[in-house]
């Protein structure tokens, strides 16, 4: 079965329980695909929950597959390396215990002979040179964020859930992640502001507080079919809003035609000149009707002004 992630009725909050996403239904195969949105719209949340790390307040997250991820700003313990980045310190202990000939049959039988190799060209990958037993103190923010993208491609995930993967990263960084991404094979999940590499994905996905949008192409396809919405969501509310501003002066100008008559009609009571049955009739037959052109008029207006609320 091809490796998949399925958001189904998917809905988030923040630890404090303020609501973040509701209602997300969104499915991701072996594609690159972008979550885009505003700061704090629950962007990292997101791929907390599908990592597993966070529950979702509602709905399912189903994942056929494995998954990396790269986390924004994780401190590391004091004293850790880049062999425990990798998760290998006791693979590579054994190995050099068997280099030195200090290893048992047994250990020698689980030594993986191509570790070193393969960690090492992880490494190259993402253009940076470093010993296994380099303690990450030593490094900067760039170098540790470099590290722990190659130990996600040395796991060889199904998926890979960046985020932000390019921050502290100079330009040549920023261009290994970039190479990375457009040779990935394997499903990637990307948070990022930084459009060079989101002109390298497959789709981008749009969040927002009313949900989630997507759309196929890189970031400059995305932002030229934003401009089309754009364009004609501005008409729909230009043309909302000059039917809600023909409707109030329609109404304003019905309101003063009916002042104008009822003041013609109470002048002619006050002098008499109509029969009092009459006058009465034609009070009551105004007031019926003023009274039903009322509702028609905000009938119109509640409709105009939902039309532009919509807009």
């Amino acid at each position: 079965m091809p490796a998949s992630i399925i958001l189904s009725n998917l809905s988030l909050s923040t630890p404090d329980g303020r609501p973040l996403l509701s209602d997300l239904n969104l499915t991701f195969g072996t594609e690159r695909a972008a979550l885009v949105g505003r700061n704090g719209v629950g962007k990292t949340t997101l791929l907390a929950s599908i990592a597993g790390e966070r529950g979702p307040q509602s709905g399912r997250v189903l994942v056929n597959g494995t998954i990396g991820l790269l986390r924004q700003d994780v401190q590391s313990p004091a004293g850790a390396t880049v062999a425990d980045l990798f998760d290998v310190r006791h693979a590579l202990e054994l190995l050099r215990s068997a280099e030195r000939g200090d290893a048992s049959a047994d250990d020698i039988a689980a030594i993986d002979w191509t570790l070193e190799t393969r960690l090492e060209a992880a490494l190259a990958r993402l253009g940076f040179d470093a010993s296994p037993d380099t303690e990450l103190s030593c490094l900067s923010g760039g170098q540790i964020t470099r590290v722990r993208l190659a130990a996600l491609v040395f796991a060889e995930p199904d998926f890979l859930l960046l985020d932000e993967p390019t921050n502290n990263l100079d330009r040549d960084g920023r261009k290994a992640v970039t190479d990375l991404l457009a040779a990935w094979r394997g499903g990637a999940i990307v948070v990022s502001h930084d459009r060079g590499l989101l002109d390298t994905m497959d789709a981008i996905v749009e969040l927002t507080s009313l949900g989630a949008t997507r759309y196929g192409g890189n970031w400059t396809s995305y932002r030229a079919q934003k401009a089309v919405e754009l364009a004609a969501v501005r008409h729909d509310l230009a043309h909302a809003e000059r039917r809600l501003s023909e409707i109030d002066g329609k109404a304003q100008e019905a309101a003063e035609k009916k002042a104008r008559k009822d003041s013609g009609g109470r002048k002619k009571r006050a002098k008499g000149d109509m029969p009092r049955i009459l006058a009465g009739a034609r009070k009551d037959r105004s007031e019926d009707t003023g009274g039903k052109t009322a509702q028609i008029a905000e009938r119109r207006r509640g409709e105009a002004l939902e039309a532009v609320d919509t807009a």
